[in-house]
């Protein structure tokens, strides 16, 4: 028997329900976090992310955060902008795509050997649609990774986040990666550099093996 999900629509309204491509149409070549925040984030994917992988940067922008040298196959962003996703140094391909229209991705089944969400996760208007899709289009065993901060866009993130702290958005993000069901080994971390800077959050969980659907 499915789960039934403990979300209201209301959860997930935002302030300015105007279509995301508008508020996105413009570039903003501007980096959300700072350099401290930045550095321990491309750190703390060092740790996660698979050499040689083939990675998906989700909801991506002008930066990836990728690690300084770190070895990849193919790095793959999918955002709003394509003007940002053309400067951004790191990415090999992109795809304009709004998850919040369509959660459905447009990869194949088990075709990315990592996916990473940075800062981002608060304007997720279907974050278990988008986290099952995620699910999909990862390997067996692959990490989903899904980094936030204290910073947002206050207009465009969902009611939810605006109306909890930061221990709550690492619990309500847990809580998408039960929800979507195909998900084992989910973790929090806090990679915070330290008490002066922005903070940094990390919930991981890994596609399970075998998936949920094979079983």
């Amino acid at each position: 028997m499915e789960e039934a999900l403990p979300f209201r629509p209301a959860y997930f309204a935002r302030l300015d329900e105007d279509p995301d491509e508008q508020f996105y149409a413009m570039p903003r070549k501007v980096v959300h976090i700072d350099d401290e925040a930045i550095a321990a984030i491309q750190q703390g994917l060092r740790t996660l992310l698979p050499a040689d992988g083939v990675v998906l940067d989700l909801l991506s922008s002008w930066r990836s955060h990728w690690p300084t040298g770190w070895p990849k196959q193919r790095l793959v962003g999918l955002g709003l902008n394509a003007t940002e996703m053309a400067d951004n140094p790191d990415l090999d391909a992109y795809v304009v795509h709004n998850v919040n229209m369509d959660p459905h991705l447009p990869f194949e089944t088990e075709t990315f050997d990592a996916v990473v969400l940075t800062v981002s996760i608060q304007y997720v208007t279907q974050p278990v649609p988008l986290f099952q899709e995620v699910g999909r289009i990862l390997r067996p065993g692959a990490p989903f990774v899904v980094i936030f901060s204290n910073r947002m866009f206050p207009t465009k993130a969902v009611a939810v986040w605006r109306m909890l702290d930061d221990t709550q958005r690492r619990d309500l993000v847990a809580s998408y990666f039960h929800y979507a069901g195909t998900f084992a080994k989910v973790e929090a971390h806090d990679w915070s550099p330290s008490a002066q800077t922005d903070p940094v959050y990390v919930v991981l969980g890994r596609q399970a093996s075998p998936r949920p659907d094979s079983a």
